[in-house]
């Protein structure tokens, strides 16, 4: 088995705000895989939860809306850094899980990931962009972590 294929235990999501994309990854993550593998969400600053990525989570059955965003150090001192994976989502975040890895012992992985907050038009237009974004991480996810209930082989 390729070391990419692995399905780490413990995986962080990183984003630059832990507003949006982390907290939409780490719910969809939980989502489909459950209490099977560790997940958590933080970012290279703390921002406050964006409510148009919590109305396009609710829309699939992902609750986020108690979501708090936190810093990576904030969830260090808070449980650690223990991670196999960090999978970055903003050039920001990849810098700070590239500098974290001098220390811990963690496999980065950067998916880019558009910042949604850019689009404008109407709420229905900038949902939409939203939607993309939660979309895209979906199918990240699956890609990278395979079938729901697959376990380590």
């Amino acid at each position: 088995m390729s070391e990419r294929s692995a399905r780490p235990h413990a995986v962080l999501f990183a984003c630059g705000m832990n507003a949006i994309r982390s907290p939409m990854a780490a719910g969809l993550f939980k989502q489909l895989y459950g209490k099977t593998l560790y997940v958590a969400s933080a970012g290279v600053h703390k921002g406050t939860l964006d409510p148009f990525a919590v109305a396009v989570m609710e829309e699939i059955g992902v609750d986020i809306a108690r979501h708090k965003p936190m810093t990576v150090e904030e969830l260090d001192e808070l449980e650690g850094l223990n991670f196999d994976l960090i999978v970055t989502l903003s050039p920001p975040a990849h810098h700070k899980a590239l500098e974290l890895t001098r220390n811990v012992a963690a496999q980065v992985e950067y998916w880019p990931t558009a910042d949604p907050t850019v689009a404008e038009g109407s709420r229905e237009q900038r949902l939409e962009a939203y939607r993309s974004v939660r979309d895209q991480l979906m199918a990240h996810i699956r890609a990278r972590f395979g079938p729901v209930g697959g376990g380590n082989e």
